[in-house]
């Protein structure tokens, strides 16, 4: 089973982003838990959670990818800044307790001078502080582009940041256009990818993926996303990966610069590759 989706807008509902990603062909979906370039998150509606819950399992959808904030910065410098965000992703973690079973990912963050030793520790902290509770989510560090101070860039940062906190309820969900901008040849080698991946983390940590393209070239480190197909991975990558038996039952989610029709588009095309 391939579960394929999208980013879908979270201020419709939950229960309408999974009838809309139904009408658009989706499987799967993704949506922010708070305004992605800010702080702010809507009312929570226990309601509307259990009925989404309702029809998810009855369309037999694939695990949902909630996405934190990208302004989350669990290792910047501002000692302020760093617990707000700490105290972000602990109520972003106990609100996706209504959606049990579900992921929660997110960027680990920018160690913006301090060294990445130093990031990996703060971020770890405050996971394992998040984590204490035990929320039904499992929480997702995602693969990042490497620009800048940013730390998720090589697969030991974030098997580091995984053995600091030492638990069950963490994993990874790599980024196509990510792991391509930072040096991973998956267009040519992604067996060998994944064989590292296995090597320095483990395939069992790897537990979704987003499928975008990339405006960029390998070890670009810039992180500018593509519509499918119209990037330097091209079709043939993505139809690799997507059978890709490794990756089989992972939710795949598009992040790609679309609109709704975008998406749907891109998801028939993905399925007309399954084989």
């Amino acid at each position: 089973m391939r579960y394929i989706g999208c980013h879908l807008s979270a201020s419709e509902g939950n229960l309408a982003m999974v009838r809309t990603a139904q009408k658009i062909g989706a499987n799967t979906f993704a949506f922010f838990t708070r305004n992605p370039r800010g702080s702010y998150a809507k009312k929570e509606d226990p309601a509307d959670c259990a009925a989404a819950m309702e029809e998810w399992k009855r369309l037999g959808f694939g695990p949902l990818v909630a996405h934190g904030a990208y302004t989350m910065n669990l290792c910047t410098a501002d000692p302020d800044a760093r617990a707000f965000a700490a105290s972000v992703l602990r109520d972003d973690l106990r609100r996706m307790a209504a959606l049990p079973g579900n992921f929660y990912n997110f960027h680990p963050g920018s160690h913006v001078g301090q060294g990445i030793e130093t990031g990996i520790s703060q971020i770890a902290d405050a996971l394992s502080l998040a984590l204490k509770p035990a929320y039904p989510v499992t929480v997702l560090l995602e693969t990042m582009a490497g620009k800048g101070s940013e730390i998720g860039g090589k697969f030991e940062q974030l098997r580091d940041i995984i053995d600091a906190v030492g638990s069950d309820d963490l994993g990874v969900c790599l980024d196509t256009c990510h792991v391509w901008d930072a040096g991973y040849d998956i267009v040519h080698s992604l067996d060998e990818v994944l064989l590292e991946f296995d090597r320095v983390v483990g395939l069992k940590r790897l537990r979704a993926l987003h499928l975008n393209d990339s405006k960029n070239s390998l070890s670009s480190h810039k992180d500018r996303h593509e519509c499918i197909g119209h990037g330097s991975l091209g079709l043939t990558t993505f139809e690799s990966i997507i059978n890709h038996p490794a990756l089989a039952g992972l939710p795949m989610i598009l992040e790609t610069p679309n609109d709704l029709l975008g998406y749907e588009k891109e998801i028939a095309l993905l399925r007309q590759m399954e084989q």
